[in-house]
């Protein structure tokens, strides 16, 4: 399954959490390597001569179960020279140059001769999230978006929420188990750091509102879209599980949540 790029990473990260926008590619290419990308996309190796060049992609599943993947078959021109050996394929916003948004390594490496058609069947270029910290609504949504299908709209703001429960991919702004009474809401945060290698955090402290009755322990923290219900974005356990108490207040210093794509 492939991966996304360092670029998007920073690109998504900026885009949810209402840095910068992140406009969907008008169109994406496909490219073929032979080695391994990288996240940075310095080992980028594309065949040169032959007739090579990038292939176009428009067409891709609606995101389901955190993965996506062409729609249809993708066909190169036939090579009029040696390719080498494939070994990986990348995802580009541009038939030349441009942003890599993904890339991953064949099922098998392939040797492209003069009059060889490299080709890709329908399903076979496929993307995916990593389970852990993203939502499957946000995993889907964000591929969804990067792959020309639904755009993902930026909430209009971005709520911090508390959990006495363990939090998982699956749960959404409903399900979570958040205090109940104790003057408990959700509190509002649209301030994060610009995104670099896959990372960001909130910038300035975050205080809630003093309690007025126990919260419980809690144990986990995730971003939601709206202040009651909505959808559940982001989310990490504690490093240590906090009980609140009549009188406490829940703070998180400047730059103490810490939201990694990886």
């Amino acid at each position: 399954m492939g991966s996304f790029s360092d670029y998007l990473e920073d690109e998504l990260l900026d885009h949810v959490l209402k840095v910068g926008a992140f406009t969907q590619p008008t169109h994406l290419y496909i490219a073929l390597s032979t080695a391994d990308p990288t996240d940075d996309g310095s080992g980028l190796a594309e065949p040169s001569g032959g007739s090579y060049a990038r292939k176009i992609c428009d067409d891709w599943d609606a995101a389901a179960s955190r993965a996506t993947a062409n729609t249809n078959a993708v066909t190169f021109t036939k090579a009029t020279g040696d390719w080498g050996t494939l070994t990986h394929f990348a995802v580009f916003d541009a038939i030349t140059g441009g942003n890599m948004i993904g890339h991953g390594a064949l099922s098998a490496s392939k040797s492209i001769s003069s009059g060889d058609t490299a080709s890709f069947a329908a399903g076979a270029l496929a993307v995916s999230v990593n389970a852990g910290k993203m939502s499957n609504y946000l995993a889907n949504a964000l591929l969804d978006h990067v792959f020309i299908n639904t755009e993902y709209t930026v909430p209009t703001n971005i709520y911090v929420a508390l959990a006495t429960v363990t939090i998982t991919d699956s749960d959404t702004g409903t399900t979570i188990t958040e205090p109940s009474g104790g003057s408990y809401a959700r509190e509002t945060q649209n301030s994060y750091d610009a995104a670099s290698g896959g990372a960001t955090e909130n910038t300035g402290a975050i205080d809630f509102t003093e309690a007025t009755a126990s919260w419980g322990t809690i144990t986990d923290v995730c971003l939601v879209d709206a202040a009651s219900e909505g959808n559940m974005l982001l989310y990490a356990a504690l490093d240590t599980s906090k009980a609140i108490g009549d009188g406490d207040t829940a703070h998180f210093d400047d730059g103490a949540l810490d939201i990694t794509l990886a």
